[in-house]
């Protein structure tokens, strides 16, 4: 359908224009009364500040629902009630050496279904993110991402109402800002 006709469409069934904003790729469009949000890319820079990662580079994955960190060596430990996990990281790809031990509370465990269609029951941890000056709390799962081609998800729920994605461009946000890693985490939206 060629998009002036679409647009014509839309514009009858809604009484919205659309229009199409300078931070977006040439085909994309928006409704007009739509908040104008900053653009990723579909790879990113980013840091996980409370899991001693200053900087993993991330596919932004709208595909996905949740956001999956590869970890390894994965233990449990019970801590005044709660389930706690130490876990290992290696966040440079291609890279086996490098590595970082974590630890954070466990909030959930889910059943994932991976792109491959796999199911499989993942720990979930709660950690802000920060993508170049922008910090706020995201949910990860936890899984061996090892034969994987990035070391970290940015699924669609950390994104939601914050960002557009660019599927066509990569690293937009720049390097995560290292005054923000020490930086107090957000409210959650």
């Amino acid at each position: 359908m060629p998009v002036a006709l679409l647009r014509a469409f839309l514009r009858m069934k809604t009484g919205t224009a659309l229009v199409r904003s300078p931070t977006m790729s040439a085909g994309a469009s928006r409704s007009e009364n739509a908040p104008s949000r900053p653009v990723l890319g579909w790879r990113e820079w980013t840091a996980l500040p409370e899991l001693g990662v200053s900087r993993i580079k991330v596919k932004v994955d709208t595909g996905a629902r949740s956001s999956a960190l590869h970890a390894f060596a994965i233990r449990r430990e019970e801590v005044n009630g709660e389930t706690w996990l130490r876990f290992k990281i290696h966040p440079i790809q291609k890279d086996s050496r490098s590595t970082v031990e974590a630890r954070a509370r466990m909030v959930d465990e889910r059943s994932v279904r991976s792109s491959s269609g796999q199911q499989s029951s993942r720990p979930v941890v709660v950690s802000p993110v920060l993508i170049g000056s922008d910090r706020w709390p995201i949910e990860i799962t936890l899984v061996r991402r090892d034969l994987m081609g990035f070391r970290m998800l940015l699924g669609r729920q950390a994104v939601r109402g914050r960002y557009l994605v660019d599927p066509g461009r990569s690293f937009l946000r720049g390097e995560p800002d290292p005054e923000q890693l020490h930086r107090a985490p957000e409210a959650p939206a």
